[in-house]
């Protein structure tokens, strides 16, 4: 028995998954990693970000906005 892919839950994202997930461009995001607004892991050359990350950085900028 195989699981649709679209009920698996990624555990790490690329950057440019991270910006389509908050519908920014990949240089914002980038920014948002330099900044550390958003945190990252890195694997060899390539910057992964956590999902949570991405849902910790949502909820911190809608309590500022609040």
């Amino acid at each position: 028995m195989t699981v649709p892919a679209t009920t698996i839950r990624p555990v790490l994202l690329t950057a440019e998954e991270a910006a389509k997930m908050l519908r920014i461009g990949r240089s914002t995001l980038y920014q948002l990693l330099a900044e550390k607004e958003l945190t990252s892991i890195k694997i060899g050359r390539s910057r992964r970000i956590r999902p949570a990350d991405v849902e910790a950085y949502i909820e911190r900028q809608a309590a500022n906005a609040a």
